[in-house]
């Protein structure tokens, strides 16, 4: 079977930078996302591919074992880089988030290797392993696990609950729970859900990146949609639905609406992280409906409009 090619799978040349592969990333990513192809498993499987990719490539160490060695460099299968065997060859692991980031992997130096071997084979042989001498001594810091996960729109602006399951079937899959009104880029901390002794473990850091949602932009608390209105509505006034993240509302037209215009919808953004009861406002920027066919009747009241427009018109000229 032919090697995985990771930057065909990105669809990015061997020299891109870090900026171009995450680009890529974010792209195919919301293309192939489980949530948006469900029942779909090839969009499963290509979600998986682009997912691995991205966290080998964005990750420096990684790139450059994959550059020398291709996936047997990443994998494990072929053993430690001769190059890295003095203390800082990578050490990686994986996590399967449903319906959220999944296969995100995390690594740690050939240092914090040392210090996993020694809390194994010393449980395993009564203490009978023993650091290098230099090593720092006393109860061991955990490590840290850094992971990402990806969440819609409305997930991020209502909150929502995830299940992270582990690929070793014998661990057991951990809860965590999405606060509303979180943007893209933050980070949701699950403390003690990462490695180290019991009573030493360190966090599992979670970084959110959020799905764009068609005909909606989001401005830190604030939402931006595009409404259309009839021609009439935005000469005469009157009313018109506009969709929100709460559903559709029905509000207020003033006459001579322009295009581009905005209307501002009260408390229909995004809750506050910090404060529950203050939330960010949705705006509502107008296109115009031209009808591109008219009916006999309607031309001939265009055409009076019109008669009735160029004597005013020209009665201000004169």
């Amino acid at each position: 079977m032919a090697e995985k090619d990771l930057y065909q799978i990105l669809g990015v040349s061997r020299d891109a930078d870090e900026k171009t592969i995450k680009g890529a990333y974010r792209k195919l990513a919301k293309k192939y996302h489980p949530d948006t192809n469900q029942g779909n498993p090839r969009a499963e499987a290509r979600f998986k591919d682009i997912t691995e990719a991205y966290n080998i490539l964005s990750d420096q160490e990684k790139r450059k074992l994959y550059d020398r060695f291709g996936m047997a460099g990443v994998d494990g299968s072929m053993g430690a880089d001769p190059g890295e065997r003095a203390g800082n060859g990578p050490f990686s692991g994986s996590f399967d988030f449903g319906n959220g980031g999944r296969y995100q992997e995390y690594h740690y130096s050939g240092a914090d290797m040392e210090d996993l071997f020694g809390d194994f084979f010393g449980g395993m042989f009564g203490g009978g392993f023993h650091r290098q001498e230099g090593r720092r001594h006393g109860p061991k810091q955990g490590k840290n696990i850094q992971s990402e996960i990806t969440i819609t729109l409305e997930e991020a602006a209502f909150g929502c609950d995830k299940q992270i399951r582990f690929e070793d079937p014998g661990m057991p899959a951990l809860k965590v729970h999405i606060p509303a009104g979180i943007d893209e880029g933050q980070s949701v901390r699950l403390k003690g859900k990462g490695l180290g002794a019991k009573g030493q473990e360190g966090d599992l850091l979670l970084k959110v990146h959020i799905l764009e949602k068609p005909g909606y932009q989001r401005k830190g608390m604030d939402v931006y949609v595009t409404g259309s209105i009839p021609y009439t509505t935005a000469v005469l006034g009157g009313y018109a639905y506009f969709q929100t993240l709460y559903g559709d509302v029905q509000c207020k037209v003033p006459a001579g609406m322009q295009p581009g215009g905005k209307i501002r919808l009260k408390k229909k953004g995004i809750v506050s992280m910090k404060n529950p009861a203050v939330r960010g406002d949705e705006y509502v920027v107008i296109q115009i409906e031209v009808p591109k066919n008219v009916s006999p009747r309607e031309r001939e009241a265009l055409e009076n409009l019109k008669q009735v427009q160029d004597k005013e018109r020209h009665k201000g000229a004169a």
